[in-house]
């Protein structure tokens, strides 16, 4: 499979990047990584006139971490993330979730900011986006500006930045204390992407009992998918198997068209769905306990 023609352009700051953006609008597709877009050219499923490569854009490769965020820049490798001693050390699930992407090859090659705004609703980073509620900095001819997890992604492959934008940077919050964590997913193969995938978060309070509760699902919609409801039976129960099991089935049963390929029906991945939040909630609640 060979790509079709395009132009080819390497900016060396945002603003010459957003530039050939709005001169080539819609006919433009930003390179930070590749490993989602040139399958996609490879397979003529994308058709730009112009590649605009990040690369060569300074201060978009870093990571800084405190008590309470661990904020990316959105051309930092996702492999330089996952060794990130202060990642390890401060965002367990973030570490955890990154290890679950493709292979160690893409992910020296792949970035953080191209994943998230490629969007494939199958990926792990937007899933832990969406479940830690983080912060997307994004910029564009009319200047920067910040969106939350909960609005950026939109639909399969389309996000809230307009196609003049250019991410610049993720900001994911840290769990509280007292907060376990879990992230599980079930694919045909190592390294492909999910069948479907749940991450959860569970916080107890001094008596045992649930007093907060995140659950997202993935490969099992347009868009990782929140299970409010399900997080709202959690709430003010003991961390056991049958609450476990109800929010399994609750999560399952609110999916609205899971997705039917040659990989799995939607029936299949609705159960699959079922099963991987009961067996999050017991792995995130005993991380919880040991907290």
């Amino acid at each position: 499979m060979k790509p079709p023609v395009f132009d080819y352009a390497a900016p060396v700051s945002l603003a010459e990047a957003t530039d050939l953006l709005v001169r080539h609008e819609g006919d433009a597709k930003v390179l930070s990584g590749g490993q989602s877009l040139v399958p996609l050219l490879n397979m003529r499923l994308a058709r730009p006139a112009i590649l605009v490569d990040l690369a060569r854009i300074p201060d978009l490769d870093w990571v800084r971490a405190d008590d309470e965020t661990v904020a990316i820049g959105a051309m930092t490798r996702q492999r330089t993330v996952e060794l990130s001693r202060e990642v390890q050390a401060r965002h367990p699930l973030l570490h955890a979730g990154l290890q679950l992407i493709a292979h160690p090859q893409n992910r020296n090659q792949g970035t953080v900011g191209g994943s998230l705004a490629h969007a494939d609703p199958a990926a792990e980073l937007p899933a832990l986006a969406l479940a830690l509620d983080a912060t997307f900095d994004a910029v564009g001819p009319g200047g920067a500006r910040s969106v939350a997890a909960a609005d950026f992604f939109l639909t399969y492959l389309t996000t809230a930045l307009a196609p003049t934008e250019i991410l610049t940077a993720v900001r994911f919050p840290t769990l509280a204390r007292r907060t376990g964590w879990s992230i599980i997913e079930v694919a045909r193969r190592h390294g492909d992407f999910a069948l479907a995938g749940v991450v959860a978060s569970v916080g107890l309070a001094t008596d045992g009992a649930i007093d907060r509760a995140r659950l997202v699902l993935f490969g099992v919609g347009a868009t990782p998918v929140r299970a409010a409801a399900a997080e709202g039976l959690l709430v003010g129960q003991r961390a056991e198997a049958a609450v476990f099991a109800r929010a399994g089935a609750r999560a399952a049963g609110d999916l609205e068209e899971p997705l039917t390929d040659v990989h799995a029906s939607a029936d299949y991945r609705r159960d699959l769905a079922r099963v991987l939040v009961g067996r999050a909630l017991a792995e995130a609640a005993a991380r919880a306990r040991a907290a």
